[in-house]
């Protein structure tokens, strides 16, 4: 086993010793958007909220890690794909006057991060030509139940609150979730006003991919943070153009200036490159702890590799599912989270 390891490690750096070469070329517009210290620090707080597994806190939005900047959101569905361990919410945040779209993370992020080494550009993105993506970063939202699940609640809060922005979030995977969700409403439901901000994000498409993201959805930030792994995979190679994944811009890189002593991390915001290199790109890509937390939050939560989650009975009734026993969670914005919560009784039942 660990001369596999070392093995593995060897042709990675012999990839990396190659990978040095003439960049490639990337449109993107000049107007970048501008990073927001205040709007990262309550949006960090949604994509760790959406890792929880009490599903009774979270839609009635009074779980562990549902108050500070996040306090007053209205929950509007919770959307629960059992079948492949996805979740992701859609609510409305007054203070931010927008709607918010979070999506979770792998729960098994461990063995997740390593596929990322190893993944192929193997899907032909529809309606763009040239522009490759990773099949299996397109079908976690394309091809579950959160697509259906995600445009439904859009549709309702956009009943409830009027024509609102729309600010897409997500940690890891979750990240490249939300992207892949803020293109599908621009390009396919014709919303416009959509915003993205993630953390940790992997790579999830090549140069043709990342030039037309970035022009059809400019208003998106990624925050890196430090040495976190996940950013820098699946890999870039320079020389390979259009056959390697490329980051779209445009990033903020969260470091520590040569230091981890700091109380507050330096905010870089980076060129429009999507592959600055002297963000997240200057330092080496080797830390999983770095990937846990981002501003002082903790993102992963409960055991990793678990797909368990905690539901009262009684707030099932408020839901529907399919025969894979994927649910959706409803809340009425005009029934008081005190309704809900009599509803529901003291003991948790637990599902996998």
């Amino acid at each position: 086993m660990e001369q596999k390891s070392w093995l593995r490690v060897a042709i990675l750096i012999s990839l990396l010793a190659i990978s040095c070469g003439r960049e490639p070329k990337f449109a993107h517009k000049d107007n970048l958007p501008v990073y927001n210290h205040t709007i990262a620090m309550t949006l960090v707080e949604y994509a760790s909220a959406v890792y929880l597994k009490d599903l009774t806190g979270l839609v009635t939005w009074t779980c562990s890690r549902c108050g500070d900047l996040t306090e007053g959101f209205e929950m509007i569905e919770l959307i629960v794909d059992v079948e492949h361990c996805l979740q992701g919410f859609v609510g409305v945040a007054k203070d931010l006057n927008a709607i918010v779209i979070a999506f979770r993370g792998s729960a098994s992020i461990m063995n997740w991060i390593e596929d990322l080494y190893w993944k192929q550009l193997d899907l032909k993105y529809p309606g763009m030509p040239d522009a490759m993506v990773h099949h299996g970063f397109y079908s976690s939202y394309h091809e579950t139940t959160v697509r259906p699940g995600v445009l439904h609640a859009v549709k309702r809060a956009k009943e409830l609150y009027g024509d609102i922005n729309i600010i897409v979030t997500g940690h890891s995977m979750g990240g490249a979730m939300a992207a892949f969700c803020a293109l599908d409403l621009v390009v396919n439901q014709k919303i416009q006003n959509v915003q993205v901000m993630t953390f940790g994000q992997p790579r999830i498409g090549n140069t043709a991919f990342a030039s037309y993201y970035s022009q059809l959805v400019p208003n998106t930030i990624r925050v890196t943070n430090y040495h976190d792994m996940v950013p820098h995979l699946p890999p870039y190679y320079p020389h390979l153009k259009e056959k390697t994944y490329r980051h779209f811009p445009r990033e903020v890189w969260l470091h520590g200036n040569g230091s981890r002593t700091l109380s507050h991390p330096v905010e870089k915001v980076c060129d429009g490159s999507g592959e600055d290199p002297n963000c997240s790109r200057s330092v080496v890509g080797n830390s999983i702890l770095d990937h846990f937390t981002y501003y002082g939050v903790k993102i992963i939560s409960g055991t990793p590799g678990s797909c368990k989650i905690v539901m009262d009975p009684r707030v099932a009734e408020y839901s529907t599912q399919d025969i894979a026993g994927n649910f959706v969670l409803y809340r009425d914005p005009s029934a008081s989270v005190a309704e809900m919560k009599t509803a529901s009784s003291c003991t948790p039942s637990n599902f996998i």
